[in-house]
């Protein structure tokens, strides 16, 4: 009787059994690949474009006037005319306020006096000059000298007079547009001690010249040049971009947010807009054009992976589902809108717009969204 050798048969069947198991898992997975819903992805087209490297502040930027001047009184007074409101447009040199100085006014007119009396003087004392050359004229000469002395004293006297009076007036140094008045009518008001902060008596503004200031990080503060292109936009504004120009880079670094040091910055915008109106104190945004190309090939920024890999769906002409691909590209410049793409990608592939979305896998099979 033939003797069975239980152990070899025993492992033949262990073997015959993983066999089978891994056959029945890989028709499970390819049923459930097979038949599983097609996934639902937004896409976008590889195009050709332009592609810029920017930096932008780390937080909100400020509109400002490259002129603002708080004026205040050079002297102390009553309130006797204001001649301005906030908001007013006013030109230069226009008075805006005036102190009480019907005094210093009268003493004007006696200095006018003064000084005219002292002009017909001086012109009898010297009347006779040039006709009476040959006769010894000591006596005349010195007559004439002393009438122009007193003439010279009445025209100090005028002057002296004249600046007294301009301390009473506060008049325009630019042309621009009244931001604040701080006084009344009646009110007492006093120029602004060394050393003590007062409010001003006008606040005035030239806003026919703008320009932004705003923080960047300092670990971007190294790439920025004088003179680069700037984008701004405003808050108020957020379909509108205004063209600037960087025209200063703080020389240090702000820390009063230990965990954000920032350089300031200052951009003046080149072509204000004519349709809208820019105030004083808008907040704004600036992204520094640090490098610019045109018409590369150019992906959504949102659409890489982290390590530079995009998900391309292979599609055949006029379908609107494929497989996905997971491809590794090579990149140049870019921003937070679009970054250059070397090599990897074609114009016209379609990669997924939404990279983290979940289910996205090797070999899947996609469908493109219609939105």
């Amino acid at each position: 009787m033939k003797k069975i050798n239980v152990s070899k048969l025993f492992s033949n069947k262990t073997w015959l059994v993983a066999v089978v198991i891994v056959l029945i898992i890989v028709a499970l997975v390819w049923y459930k690949r097979s038949h599983q819903e097609a996934l639902v992805v937004k896409t976008v087209k590889i195009d050709r474009g332009q592609v810029e490297a920017t930096v932008s502040n780390t937080k909100a930027g400020t509109v400002k006037a490259c002129r603002r001047s708080k004026l205040s009184m050079r002297g102390g007074g009553i309130v006797d005319k204001l001649l301005v409101k906030k908001g007013d447009r006013v030109k230069q040199g226009q008075l805006l306020l005036e102190l009480w100085n019907r005094d210093r006014r009268t003493n004007l007119a006696q200095a006018n006096a003064g000084l005219q009396s002292s002009i017909v003087e001086t012109r009898k004392a010297c009347a006779n000059e040039n006709n009476a050359m040959h006769i010894s004229t000591t006596a005349e000469k010195s007559a004439c000298e002393l009438a122009h002395a007193h003439q010279q004293v009445a025209e100090d006297v005028k002057r002296d007079v004249e600046n007294m009076l301009d301390k009473t007036q506060l008049r325009a140094p630019f042309a621009g547009v009244i931001a604040e008045i701080n006084g009344e009518i009646g009110e007492y008001v006093t120029p602004s001690p060394p050393g003590v902060l007062t409010p001003p008596a006008v606040d005035l503004i030239d806003d026919s010249c703008l320009y932004v200031t705003a923080p960047i990080d300092e670990v971007d503060a190294g790439q920025l040049r004088l003179g680069m292109n700037v984008n701004v936009t405003l808050d108020a504004f957020r379909n509108r971009s205004f063209i600037g120009k960087l025209t200063r880079i703080a020389p240090y670094v702000v820390d009063l947010e230990k965990q954000a040091r920032t350089v300031d910055i200052d951009v003046k915008l080149e072509q204000p807009p004519n349709d809208i109106k820019l105030l004083i104190g808008y907040s704004a945004d600036t992204t520094v054009v640090l490098a610019q190309k045109a018409d590369v090939l150019r992906s959504p920024t949102e659409a890489l992976l982290t390590g530079n890999f995009v998900w391309v769906v292979s599609l055949n002409p006029g379908e609107t589902s494929g497989k996905l691909e997971k491809r590794e590209v090579k990149t140049g410049i870019g921003n937070w809108t679009y970054t250059e793409i070397i090599s990897g990608l074609n114009e016209g592939d379609v990669v997924v717009r939404t990279p983290d979305q979940v289910g996205l896998e090797p070999g899947r099979i996609v469908t493109l969204s219609k939105e």
